[in-house]
């Protein structure tokens, strides 16, 4: 795609929806933020208070709440009662898809008491933990002994359950793939009630490939054993501006952590951590980074930035900063780095409060920031809530890595948002073929960042109101999502199922494989007693009749294939 005009949209009519948007600061200033800071408040201390328990108080808390899942599992009545989900709130998920499955008929089992860490086991680097607890919550403990999970995902309030039965990715998804991959163990509640833990080579190991992407559907996940890493203090962070055409940031992007030399798996040559982000069509900032000593960090003439702090600039526009002043490095206190998005929510802060990244704001009640996205979505409303599905993308684009310049243009071309977020992922070969599995001979081709055993992707980031909606012209935010899902289809991409979704049965099993899923739905019962994952993902508020149909059908696997046409 050469040719980077934008095309020609007209204006468009404002409704009164717009001024409510305009003026939804008012709201978020002061009601949402201080309720947001009392929340993470209580919620910092229910955390503290499971800390001060022991880890065999925790295990023994842990085996009775499992026991009542299963005792509430065989209280389904098949025949009379809905489909299971959990009894988490439609509003409390993080991810702007709306949980609409759960307005129609539905058989709730309560997994709120699945927050707490139940090891640090230091010999065998494994932590294991409960579904609910948040990155935040993991990162309080484990930093501190100089260890981490392998991929910490930049928001505080995402969960481990949601990052393993939907999609989690953070700057060294480039070395360890996605989150789910580095999980070594899952504890699963099934259909009928029993307990089981599946590992890659074990007699689950076919449960153990379906989980990931599976959106809690083939059973009701309890705990997970996930690999942890030795760290350092801080986190050695150089930015580096990169300008030229969208091709040109693109290949700056590359180069940044895949040796064209092919050695992708040397720590000499890859770093710790990478993100790139596209400020314009003609100028980006590439960051990568490594772990660093303290003794290193405080040698004299280094800078230390703190950017944890309340007051100090949003990431983003602190990274920004290296167009005008070149390449530079700083060390930055590993914990801080990791959440480094939290506080203005990557860019997001900056469309929710517009004044909120100046300096008197941050000074006056950067404390109070962010705002937790779940209550922002409690006091939306349905015709705000449309407005965003319209007005706002917010999506993630997981393209092979060789494609990322093609991926860049076509969101110039069919959104034109800014900035965009780049981050490298490993996308491994596995000896079963997952919902996500890598092009078929990518190991033939061996492209920059491949290696035999695993395909480089990278994730396009695409949070943002789009040039045409800031620009006061129409828009159609569903038809735009619709193509975004067909170029990944032909471009062997994944679009996670967090996002809001226009695809039909058909082609969503024209993106996902549905082979392995299907065979452990049938195999571990879980037809008839939770939905599929296409009708958790559906867009739309669900039926009677719906959930109904949903309850009587066999999986089939006529979507699976690859060769139907699009609609």
């Amino acid at each position: 795609m050469a040719d980077l005009e934008v095309p020609l949209r007209p204006k468009r009519k404002k409704v009164w929806v717009d001024y409510f948007v305009q003026f939804r600061w008012i709201i978020v200033i002061f009601v949402v933020l201080p309720i947001s800071f009392t929340l993470y408040f209580l919620t910092y201390l229910g955390d503290a208070r499971s800390e001060w328990k022991s880890f065999k108080q925790r295990q023994k808390e842990h085996d009775e709440n499992v026991k009542k899942v299963v005792k509430r599992l065989k209280q389904r009545n098949p025949s009379k009662d809905g489909l299971v989900c959990t009894a988490r709130k439609p509003w409390i998920a993080v991810g702007m898809r709306n949980v609409d499955y759960k307005r129609a008929r539905h058989f709730e089992v309560d997994l709120s008491a699945f927050r707490n860490i139940l090891d640090i086991d230091q010999e065998r680097m494994i932590a294991r933990v409960e579904p609910l607890v948040n990155m935040g919550q993991i990162t309080r403990l484990t930093v501190p002994m100089n260890l981490a999970l392998a991929v910490v995902a930049e928001l505080d309030d995402l969960t481990v359950g949601g990052l393993i039965n939907g999609y989690g990715i953070e700057g060294s998804s480039h070395i360890y793939g996605l989150f789910s991959d580095t999980v070594v163990a899952y504890q699963i509640v099934l259909a009928d009630g029993r307990v089981v833990r599946a590992t890659k080579d074990n007699e689950y190991s076919d449960l153990f490939y379906a989980i990931p992407w599976s959106q809690g559907t083939l059973g009701l996940l309890v705990s997970a054993e996930i690999k942890l890493i030795p760290i350092k203090e801080y986190m050695k962070l150089t930015y580096k501006p990169v300008v030229g055409n969208l091709k040109d940031i693109a290949q700056g992007y590359i180069d940044s952590f895949a040796p064209r030399d092919g050695d992708q798996d040397n720590p000499e040559k890859v770093p710790d951590f990478v993100e790139t982000m596209v400020y314009t069509p003609t100028e980006g900032v590439c960051m990568t980074g490594r772990y660093a000593s303290k003794e290193e960090a405080k040698q004299k003439g280094n800078v230390i930035n703190s950017v944890g702090w309340w007051f100090k600039p949003w990431f983003y526009q602190h990274a920004e900063k290296a167009l005008k002043k070149g390449e530079f490095v700083e060390y930055i206190p590993t914990r801080e780095y990791y959440h480094r998005h939290t506080r203005c929510l990557y860019w997001e802060g900056k469309l929710i409060l517009p004044f909120g990244d100046q300096w008197w704001f941050r000074f006056l009640l950067g404390w109070m920031m962010p705002p937790k996205v779940s209550l922002l979505k409690a006091t939306q409303g349905e015709a705000i809530r449309n407005y965003y599905h319209e007005m706002h993308v917010i999506q993630d684009m997981l393209v092979p890595l060789y494609k990322v310049g093609d991926a860049l243009e076509w969101v110039h071309h069919e959104m034109e948002v800014y900035p965009l977020w780049l981050c490298p992922h490993k996308l491994f070969k596995h000896p079963y073929k997952t919902m996500v599995y890598p092009e078929p001979g990518f190991e033939l081709h061996r492209r920059q960042g491949d290696t035999h055993y695993a395909q480089m992707y990278t994730d396009v980031g695409v949070y943002y109101a789009p040039g045409p909606v800031l620009r006061g012209e129409v828009f159609d935010g569903s038809e735009a999502v619709h193509h975004m899902e067909n170029w990944l289809i032909e471009n062997h991409g994944y679009q996670p199922q967090y996002a809001v979704s226009e695809l039909n049965e058909k082609n969503f099993w024209r993106m996902f494989d549905a082979a392995l899923y299907e065979h452990c739905r049938n195999k571990y019962g879980a037809v008839r007693t939770f939905m599929s994952v296409y009708y958790k993902s559906k867009k739309g508020r669900k039926t009677e009749k719906e959930v109904q149909e949903a309850e009587q059908a066999h999986l089939e696997t006529a979507y699976a294939e690859v060769d139907q046409p699009m609609d």
